[in-house]
């Protein structure tokens, strides 16, 4: 499996954490975020990562924002991306088995470090259910 990973300024320390916590797993990593805290433009990033699932470069991606909120939509205006925001180790369960996400957002001012981790770790165990769900996924 491999992971494209993108994030802004507020999300540098989550990503190193959750690098480091999937490289652990045998899990291949491409960054597509910055690695400083220098103020950048968290489209970028939502639409690199967008971009590396759309060319087959990554099986899945994450996101990371201060609110997860705009490099989600930014991620979100390529087709076939259905990327969630998501707070809780629940709240990514469900946008995987229900939704099928294929990219996860996680809000960097809402979540600890090791909390982030554990989502991420609940959206790539979480396989996606199908039946009645597949009928809705069809229609996003």
């Amino acid at each position: 499996m491999k992971i494209a990973i993108g994030n802004d300024h507020a999300g540098v320390d989550y990503k190193k954490a959750i690098v480091a916590f999937l490289e652990s797993k045998g899990i291949e990593v491409l960054n597509c975020g910055t690695d400083t805290s220098e103020s950048v433009d968290y489209p970028d990033f939502g639409h690199a990562v967008a971009k590396a699932l759309e060319e087959n470069k990554a099986d899945l991606g994450i996101v990371i924002c201060g609110s997860g909120n705009g490099i989600a939509m930014s991620a979100n205006k390529h087709p076939h991306i259905r990327c969630a925001v998501c707070w809780t180790k629940e709240l990514s369960a469900l946008a995987r088995a229900h939704n099928n996400a294929n990219v996860l957002s996680i809000p960097a001012r809402f979540t600890a470090i090791e909390q982030a981790v554990d989502i991420a770790n609940t959206f790539l165990n979480t396989p996606f259910e199908g039946g009645r769900h597949e009928r809705r996924v069809k229609k996003i």
